[in-house]
């Protein structure tokens, strides 16, 4: 049997694997997908023959093993093709959640003809039955994995088609074009134009922005799916920690009047707005001859290298502290977001560090707060601030399309710069061989995006991403 054969006959072969997270629960589902998926069951299962049963319709009886000793009483809900989510015949077993049970219930139907299902592959069965493109596949996981109510509306938008309905009427508009410029190529000896050059441009100046806005929703859908980076910076003893733990209401770090107590880098998580913030609490920055703070601090930069929000934390007992910082922050933060903190103003006055902000070349669009940390209040303040600066403002309607995938991005930032060469060919009267070779490459870039034009390799990092019961 060679390769080709092999790969035929995996496809076909009914899978079967639990679709709920490990550990113990009420109940757990283990789910069957395939040509044979009734049948499957049918040896293993003690009640109403699942063939006589109707399409989305759940039904209560018991998995016996292969000697007919009942393994657990199950609901089993069947979902014909082509109305499952794979596309294929489904039937999905709802068991008691112990783990041993779980196992068991997988054993028993593995014995009775099914194949342990691989990463991702109900998803990828349902990509390659025209259930969904890529681009909604690839939301599945996303939605899986949101950990915001932003994130999931997000996923949710793309899974509805929301996104691929877009990159359709792009590709749709593109092809009609490039029909005419190849069907000009055709009789080229007769020189005939059915292409409207005028028409062709305006399309393409169209396309241009549509692509262009697609592909800058990228900043904003990348911090939603994965949460915003901010990173809590500052001399030590500013109060970093203390405003950390004040803002996540948990006490996470450890507070101290002694200057260098943070020595590595603390991570948090913080829902604001509908929007996951991962707030890093990093060593105070200084001059330091030890080597285990130094590294510290080597790690505190690179937070703020990686953050999109740097919240500055200045002690207001301290304002001599400010020139040396600005020259070690300032030029990390260009392209930032820059939320400055006066902390401990219970203390002391902030007149001095706002003298001394005064004379630096801030980031336009720095925000300043003056506050205590030690004050609910301020707190609170403070928390509503963040959220203005930190939160992206998407109005995350039913039609909202935000592209959160790195693969995405890269696929529009190509196939603008293909459609740009395409613009100019155009303009500069080249022959509509070159250009229809041009939007054919725009094309392919937004076929790689719903799955129209990929490769083995592509879907196989995709899917393998998947947890094993999706």
């Amino acid at each position: 049997m060679n390769d080709k054969e092999n790969i035929i006959r995996r496809a076909e072969a009914t899978i079967a694997a639990v679709a709920t997270p490990a550990g113990t629960g009420g109940i757990a589902v283990v789910r069957v997908s395939g040509a044979d998926a009734l049948d499957v069951v049918a040896r293993c299962w003690r009640g109403l023959p699942p063939a006589s049963m109707t399409s989305h319709t759940a039904h209560l009886g018991e998995v016996v093993d292969g000697d007919g000793n009942a393994v657990d009483q199950v609901v089993l809900t069947v979902f014909r093709a082509p109305r499952s989510y794979t596309g294929e015949d489904t039937v999905e077993l709802s068991c008691h959640g112990s783990p041993w049970v779980q196992r068991r219930v997988l054993e028993v139907l593995t014995a009775a003809g099914a194949r342990q299902a691989t990463r991702g592959e109900f998803t990828r069965r349902a990509f390659l039955t025209g259930r969904m493109d890529l681009s909604q596949a690839e939301a599945v996981a996303d939605l899986t994995a949101a950990e915001s109510a932003a994130a999931a509306r997000v996923a949710l938008n793309q899974l509805r088609g929301a996104f691929a309905g877009r990159l359709r009427d792009l590709h749709d508009r593109l092809v009609h074009f490039v029909a005419l410029l190849e069907l000009e190529l055709d009789f080229s000896e007769e020189d005939v134009t059915f292409a409207d050059r005028d028409r062709l441009l305006q399309l393409a100046d169209e396309m241009d922005g549509e692509i262009a806005a697609l592909a800058a929703t990228f900043a904003d859908g990348n911090a939603i799916r994965r949460g915003v980076p901010l990173a809590i910076a500052g001399a030590t003893n500013a109060g970093k920690s203390t405003l950390l733990n004040a803002l996540t209401g948990d006490d996470r770090a450890i507070v101290s009047d002694v200057h260098g107590t943070t020595r590595d880098t603390i991570e948090e998580t913080l829902t604001v707005g509908g929007t996951l913030l991962r707030l890093t609490d990093t060593a105070g920055l200084r001059d330091t001859a030890d080597a285990v703070e130094a590294l510290g601090i080597e790690r505190s930069l690179r937070a703020v290298d990686r953050a999109r929000v740097v919240l500055w934390v200045i002690d207001a007992t301290a304002p001599a502290t400010v020139a040396d910082l600005a020259t070690v922050l300032l030029p990390r933060c260009a392209g930032k977001t820059l939320l400055v903190i006066i902390n401990k103003t219970d203390l002391a006055a902030a007149d001095a560090v706002r003298e001394r902000l005064a004379t630096l070349a801030l980031p336009e669009g720095t925000v300043v707060v003056e506050m205590s940390a030690r004050r609910e209040a301020d707190v609170e303040r403070l928390r509503r601030e963040v959220e203005r600066v930190a939160v992206p403002r998407v109005a995350l309607d039913a039609d909202t399309v935000v592209v959160t995938n790195a693969r995405h991005h890269e696929a529009l930032t190509r196939a603008l710069e293909a459609l740009r060469r395409g613009r100019k060919a155009l303009r500069d009267g080249v022959s509509a061989e070159f250009v229809a070779q041009d939007l054919r490459e725009v094309m392919a870039h937004i076929g790689s995006i719903t799955g129209t034009i990929t490769t083995d390799a592509v879907l196989h990092d995709i899917f393998d991403n998947f947890c094993i019961g999706k």
